[in-house]
């Protein structure tokens, strides 16, 4: 389990805070989704649940940061890196920069655990087949497409079968494939009792995946519960924050009149050729 108690942050240099006494606890096995405007502290809540702030950027943090009850404080950045693994929007920034193919990326990080070689071979392949990339496997990770590049990433962050997961807007570059592949990704890693905090301006992908959803403005949390129902809040929109495809459909069904019968038959029919194709 990983909590946060009352953690507010201040980058070095910075006039004022950017985070403001968050508390909040991620579940073993929970997937929890965060929302909000671009620079709401979505990232900086990210660098302070993984351990990068302040151990890596500097800056001033309050409160506490546990891991199964236990503090944080002191804890170096590689204890903590040990326990939770985190995957950033620009996947470029992950890149090892030794490895010359896209396997040996994939293997790197597990390679570093002291586990066995076999079991290096089984994760990076299991990891690799998992993101349906086997085809860029003896790629140079560093001459493929960006979208690309993020699926390696997340391979990365799977082959090190990580207790805890932070994940900063992980589909930013992909397609719906792209997406879905995550998507399962993310659910495997949940159903086998990883804990998943995830960033994402893809609402329906959140709307599909999370137990919890919480919103995040001004550096603080704002809004906070199951996943429907904050995802369903209209005061969300205020918040910069765009309506899932089954909520919005739900409010222009009603809004034209029609039954709640034949709004749910539609979606229905919606997800069912989603799911098809």
């Amino acid at each position: 389990m990983l909590t946060l108690e009352g953690c507010s942050y201040r980058y070095a240099g910075a006039a004022g805070a950017s985070l403001h006494d968050v508390s909040l606890t991620l579940r073993d096995g929970e997937v929890l989704g965060v929302v909000g405007r671009s620079e709401a502290g979505k990232s900086t809540l990210c660098l302070v649940a993984s351990g990068l702030a302040p151990r890596t950027l500097g800056g001033t943090l309050g409160g506490r940061v546990l891991i199964d009850g236990a503090d944080t404080a002191g804890r170096a950045m590689h204890e903590m890196a040990s326990e939770v693994a985190i995957g950033f929007q620009n996947p470029g920034t992950q890149l090892s920069g030794v490895a010359t193919t896209v396997y040996e990326e994939v293997a790197f990080g597990p390679m570093n655990l002291g586990i066995s070689r076999d079991e290096v071979l089984r994760r990076t392949d299991a990891s690799i087949d998992a993101l349906a990339i086997r085809a860029l496997s003896q790629r140079d990770p560093e001459r493929i497409s960006g979208g690309q590049q993020q699926l390696v990433a997340i391979a990365g962050l799977l082959a090190l079968a990580p207790r805890h997961v932070i994940l900063d807007e992980p589909t930013a570059q992909l397609d719906p494939a792209g997406t879905r592949l995550v998507s399962d990704a993310i659910e495997r890693l949940a159903a086998g009792g990883a804990s998943i905090l995830i960033v994402e301006q893809k609402v329906d992908l959140l709307a599909g995946i999370c137990h919890r959803v919480l919103a995040v403005d001004e550096g603080r949390i704002t809004l906070e519960g199951a996943a429907a129902a904050v995802l369903g809040d209209p005061t969300l929109h205020a918040l910069g924050v765009a309506e899932p495809s089954a909520v919005r459909l739900r409010r222009l069904g009603s809004e034209a009149g029609l039954s709640e019968q034949a709004i749910e038959g539609a979606l229905a029919l919606a997800t069912s050729r989603v799911n098809d194709a």
